[in-house]
């Protein structure tokens, strides 16, 4: 299943199909009218998230945790953002994704070494 999603990924005619739904579904999901970034979106309550989140610099750090505060203050008084605070598609980028990869290379590597046998010769 892996190598499916990989070569889908890797497919310039499957994206270039796929491209105009995504931008269309970015727009109906509203999260850059409250200034947020796509990585605020992720849940935090998983051990990876949060090993990724204590990774980020202080910069990133307080960012996320000031736009995070700002949407819900904007959610509970059912309101957006004015269009020139708008989180901008080029600002829009997956600042803990590589973070998260580090992470989950590091707890496989730990489950297989934790999961070794020694046998004795």
């Amino acid at each position: 299943m892996e190598t499916i999603a990989r070569a889908l990924q890797n497919n310039g005619v499957f994206r270039g199909l796929c491209q105009p739904f995504a931008n269309t579904w970015v727009k109906m999901s509203g999260y850059r009218r409250l200034g947020l970034r796509y990585d605020d979106l992720l849940r935090e309550e998983t051990p990876i998230i949060q090993e990724a989140i204590g990774r980020l610099s202080r910069a990133e750090t307080d960012g996320r945790i000031y736009r995070q505060k700002r949407a819900f203050q904007l959610s509970l008084s059912h309101q957006e953002l004015p269009y020139t605070q708008w989180t901008d598609p080029k600002d829009d980028y997956k600042y803990l994704q590589p973070l998260i990869k580090e992470v989950t290379a590091e707890y496989a590597e730990r489950d297989a070494f934790n999961s070794m046998t020694v046998t004795r010769k």
